[in-house]
Parts: C-alpha cells; sequence; structure tokens
C-alpha cells in the first residue's frame, strides 16, 4: 500500500486539511470494486462530465443525489422474473453505488442517460463574493479591480 506523507505540506500550507483529508481517505477506502466504468473529463474551465457504463438499466433504474460537495449515483435493477434459465450471465446486472467528491461550488447542470451511457455535467460557478479581485492601495479610499478590468470604489 503507497501512503504519501502530507506533512511538508501540512506545515505550509493553511487552509487545505480537507483536501488532505480527503486524498488520505480515498487511498483507504478504495474497495477495488469497478462496476460500472466510468469516465470523467474536463469540457472547460469550469465545466465537467461523468459518463458512467450502465448497460441495461433505465432512467427509473437509477437514482442520482448531490449533496454538499458529494455527488451519490446508485442503480438497483427491479427484480424481474425470466421465462428461461440462463446459461451464461455475462451481462452484470448488480446493483451498484458510485460516489464522487465534488469541489466547492461545483453543481449537477444535468444528466441524460442514452445508449448505455449515463452522461452526468457539472459546473463550477464561484459566487462573485469570492471570485479573485485586486486591491489598489491609495490615500483613504481603496480601488477595487475586478477580473474583468472594470473598476469599483469602496470606502477603507
Amino acid at each position: 500500500m503507497n501512503r504519501i506523507d502530507f506533512t511538508p505540506y501540512r506545515r505550509t500550507m493553511v487552509g487545505f486539511d480537507r483536501l488532505f483529508d480527503m486524498i488520505e481517505n480515498q487511498g483507504r477506502a478504495s474497495t477495488g470494486d469497478k462496476y460500472p466504468p466510468f469516465n470523467i473529463e474536463r469540457r472547460g474551465q469550469d465545466a465537467y462530465r461523468i459518463t458512467l457504463a450502465v448497460a441495461g438499466f433505465k432512467a427509473a433504474d437509477i437514482d442520482i443525489t448531490a449533496q454538499a460537495n458529494l455527488l451519490v449515483v446508485k442503480g438497483q435493477k427491479p427484480d424481474e422474473g425470466t421465462e428461461g434459465e440462463f446459461l451464461h450471465v455475462g451481462i452484470a446486472q448488480r446493483g451498484f453505488e458510485r460516489r464522487f467528491e465534488l469541489a466547492d461550488y461545483v453543481r449537477v447542470d444535468s444528466a441524460d442517460l442514452a445508449d448505455g451511457l449515463l452522461v452526468i455535467d457539472l459546473v463550477r460557478e464561484v459566487p462573485e463574493a469570492m471570485k479573485p479581485k485586486k486591491v489598489a492601495i491609495g490615500g483613504n479610499r481603496l480601488m477595487v479591480v475586478e477580473a474583468d478590468g472594470a473598476e469599483e470604489s469602496a470606502a477603507a
């Protein structure tokens, strides 16, 4: 088992405790279950897509739950009687649960199921108050220069 020691980083990086804890917990919680297979793709600066291969599942069989920094995708096939007996079962029919840790301000934009692929689009929307701003110091008033170049005066 590979263990990464984040001690040197914890000494100099303030406020990243949650990130280091998530990485360490992910290494411990890895169960090895690879079903269903999935892709994670970056589609733009603030856009992501998760695609899961869920052949045989209908939209009604899949539950997607988004909560604070966590996306849970569950699939459960209803018990259906078959008329014959299977001689070989190669198509997975078991239920599944996949969990994805989401960064702050990432939300689910849409989900779609087509051709056996469940596609979940995610976007990161940083609130205006959290976006970086340059602050120019001068006299007793502060000049705030926003990322788009617009200037705004604020009382000091």
